[in-house]
């Protein structure tokens, strides 16, 4: 770039470049590579071109994770991706979820009882790992809690977060335990990059009767998990669906409530995700050889205003799921064909037109997971784990 073009302007022109151009551009002066990698221009960064990332499982039992631009030409440039070393160690990786630009994976380290957790830039393809600490119950081995994932970056300091909740697993440990009932809260523990270490928030803690499941998002830095809430009733267990929130930053859980019908519907056809920055959730069912879907969406973020967006339906006489939304609102379905091999598609509502992504692999064992372009981590060292 011209040495008569102020400095200034040379910044706000780079700052516009996709990441690939800016790790180039770190090798042209000292200058540039001391700005691309000073900790303002990293936080001030924000790509352009949204990216999902695909992962499924072949009929040979291998992961493989593509990687597709989400712009007018999809599904047109999709890539394989190179996994970082710390990826390829992980002994059955599942995506924990996407934030910020970067994915987070969990499974087992090289010591089958040790959980690792990978948080990966796939732009800069830098990532780093750290030991999901032990539960610290010994009744843990007697199976009766169980362990969820979260993961989110603080959207006020850009600051990577993991979030791991132990609660109590079977029903059989709620009785006696009544919904107005005061009981003490499980184990909560955050992982903050900044800090390199785990702690236990201590505000407004879940209850002890709320069950979390494996369905979570995060959006605007809140993450979401839709839950069950246990409780006696008449001297029976009864439950309802509801929603767990997590403020990132203050690190504080909140309650949203659902509609009736959804917070009765039978858990198993329900999951949340995202759709255009908004909380949704998803109702699935089935009738003849069509899988049926409904789309609530939570009103500017306030608890129980759901509103039903749309039904519709695809032919899949074997099963089908949502796995998530375009930035252009179309879902993104994983359709079950014989001999429990599945594909990917996007569905276009109006037309009604099915086109396949060509990521076929086994069925549910697929996930998806948008993310944009950003340089985070690039400030961070080297480190393998904790």
């Amino acid at each position: 770039m011209s040495d008569n073009i102020p400095f200034e302007i040379q910044v706000e022109i780079v700052r516009r470049l996709p990441v690939k151009s800016l790790l180039q551009c770190r090798s042209v002066s000292k200058a540039w590579k001391s700005l691309i990698d000073s900790s303002p221009f990293i936080a001030g960064y924000n790509g352009q071109m949204q990216h999902l990332l695909v992962q499924y499982t072949c009929v040979d039992f291998k992961k493989k994770y593509v990687s597709i631009v989400d712009n007018d030409n999809f599904p047109k440039q999709k890539v394989s991706m190179n996994l970082p070393l710390l990826v390829k160690k992980l002994k059955s990786p599942g995506l924990t979820g996407s934030s910020h630009g970067l994915l987070c994976l969990n499974g087992s380290g090289d010591n089958p009882d040790t959980d690792m957790a990978v948080i990966w830039n796939v732009s800069i393809r830098k990532a780093v790992a750290v030991v999901i600490p032990n539960v610290g119950f010994e009744i843990y081995e007697t199976n009766l809690y169980e362990t969820n994932l979260g993961f989110g970056v603080c959207r006020v300091t850009l600051d990577p977060k993991i979030i791991k909740i132990t609660h109590f697993n079977g029903y059989a440990n709620m009785r006696g335990i009544s919904r107005d009932e005061t009981v003490d809260p499980w184990q909560v523990q955050v992982f903050a990059v900044s800090t390199w270490s785990w702690r236990s928030p201590y505000n407004n803690l879940p209850r002890k009767s709320i069950k979390f499941g494996y369905s979570t998002i995060v959006i605007d830095g809140f993450l979401y998990w839709l839950a069950i809430d246990r409780f006696t009733l008449t001297g029976a267990i009864a439950k309802c669906n509801l929603i767990i929130s997590f403020d990132i930053t203050s690190e504080e859980f909140r309650e949203v409530g659902l509609p009736n019908s959804l917070a009765h519907q039978c858990s198993r056809n329900m999951k949340i995700s995202k759709l255009r920055e908004s909380l949704v959730v998803l109702e699935h069912g089935a009738e003849a050889n069509n899988a049926i879907f409904s789309v609530w969406m939570m009103g500017d973020g306030v608890p129980q205003l759901f509103t039903k967006l749309f039904t519709f339906n695809v032919n899949a006489p074997h099963g089908a799921t949502i796995r998530g939304f375009r930035k252009t609102g179309e879902p993104i379905i994983e359709i079950v064909e014989d001999h429990g091999i599945s594909k990917l598609v996007v569905y276009e509502p109006h037309s009604k037109q099915i086109d396949n992504l060509g990521c076929d692999g086994l069925d549910f064992f697929c996930q998806v997971h948008p993310y944009m372009e950003t340089l985070l981590l690039l400030d961070q060292p080297d480190r393998n784990i904790l």
